[in-house]
């Protein structure tokens, strides 16, 4: 058969499923690679899924923005805890997840061979999504604590440019962006005419006091933002791909080309749950963080005995740790020796983008207190074997 090249030649693989069918293949490993949430959906959900069922019409395609039920308490709830208000501007979109949703704002504002500027490290789908688009992602870094640069952001702007790109808080590093920052961000997009892209997924996850900001939440900028939202963590919601995006209405029309063309419409049955889901709000995320941050001490404390190898930038967001490691060996032989040696996994820093130097991420949000404390251990212990 004949082999053709294709626009996919381009585009890294996912690094979660290599990861995983080596977890797989070395029973007993524990892993804090994948992101997601220990605690299921709530209970309410399945009042939702009956709702769904007693209707025979929900069987059939529905409308390619989200059901109206939904619709309406997202935007209560962007007004109520982003201080977003969507009228007159602004409309949302219900997506199959936030993957979906920034899919769908790139190819909504770019062309073939414009650019995206990312800042590293960046999250691995964000970069993926950009070169199937035939897009250019221009990579801007962040300064040693992985917060943002405006004066490298304003350098790498271009005639082609046409959106910046930020996760607050982060994924692949924890960090919550200052809101002053932000704001700097976004008035710079206004200044350049180009879009602010604000991934707020794990918007919830916060810790030591921290808050959470909404770039969408500042006046008068209404035709620059885009803004992305999930449901998979602070509900638990991970296979039922919901998640949401509030964009300018002038985008609408090309959004929905879009969403028709690859989903047609997002799942009803998920949107049902999805509804209920978010009439219990936010506390039902925030019960959980407790426990979440709890692990997160046990990470932090433990690897206060790995300082002479490792760089450690504490997280206040999300339910992540980056680690810069002190050793010339290549982050994803390190990750392999760490799985069949020591059966503990995590990511290699390449996949978000960091080509120089070992870098590894942990995720932690997965985990009950006694296997992190077991996880943690045997990361240390790999990594003083391994590098020392």
């Amino acid at each position: 058969m004949t082999t053709f090249s294709s626009r996919m030649d381009m585009v890294q693989s996912p690094i979660i499923p290599v990861v995983g069918q080596m977890i797989r293949d070395t029973p007993g490993t524990i892993s804090l690679g994948q992101g997601v949430v220990y605690y299921p959906p709530p209970q309410t959900t399945i009042e939702g899924i009956n709702q769904f069922l007693t209707n025979s019409h929900n069987h059939q395609y529905k409308s390619v923005q989200g059901i109206e039920p939904l619709v309406t308490i997202i935007k209560k709830k962007l007004e109520e805890d982003n201080g977003i208000q969507v009228a007159p501007h602004r409309t949302i979109v219900v997506t199959a997840g936030a993957n979906m949703a920034f899919m769908n704002a790139i190819l909504a504002i770019t062309k073939a061979g414009d650019e995206i500027i990312l800042n590293t490290p960046y999250y691995f789908n964000h970069e993926m999504a950009i070169t199937m688009a035939n897009c250019k992602t221009i990579l801007v870094e962040t300064d040693d604590n992985y917060q943002l640069s405006l004066a490298k952001i304003k350098a790498a702007i271009t005639s082609k440019t046409r959106a910046v790109v930020t996760i607050s808080p982060n994924n692949p590093t924890g960090v919550v962006y200052k809101e002053s920052s932000l704001k700097e961000i976004n008035q710079l997009c206004q200044e350049k005419g180009i879009y602010h892209i604000s991934d707020e997924a794990y918007e919830y996850f916060t810790y030591d006091g921290v808050q959470h900001f909404s770039p969408a939440s500042i006046d008068n900028n209404d035709r620059q933002t885009i803004s992305l939202y999930s449901l998979s963590k602070a509900y638990g919601f991970a296979s039922w791909r919901i998640g949401y995006m509030v964009i300018p209405n002038h985008l609408l029309s090309g959004v929905k080309k879009i969403q028709d063309t690859i989903l047609i419409c997002p799942p009803v049955i998920s949107q049902y749950a999805a509804l209920e889901a978010l009439i219990t709000g936010k506390s039902y995320c925030k019960k959980h963080l407790q426990q979440i941050n709890q692990v997160r001490e046990i990470f932090i404390n433990n690897l206060q005995n790995l300082e002479d190898i490792c760089t450690v930038i504490p997280s206040q967001g999300a339910f992540y740790l980056f680690l810069k490691v002190k050793t010339s060996m290549d982050d994803f032989d390190l990750v392999t020796k760490l799985i069949k040696n020591y059966q503990i996994a995590v990511l290699p820093g390449k996949t978000f983008g960091i080509e120089k130097g070992c870098y590894l991420r942990i995720a932690y949000g997965a985990l009950q207190k006694e296997t992190a404390t077991a996880g943690i251990q045997r990361l240390v212990k790999g990594l003083k074997q391994l590098i020392n």
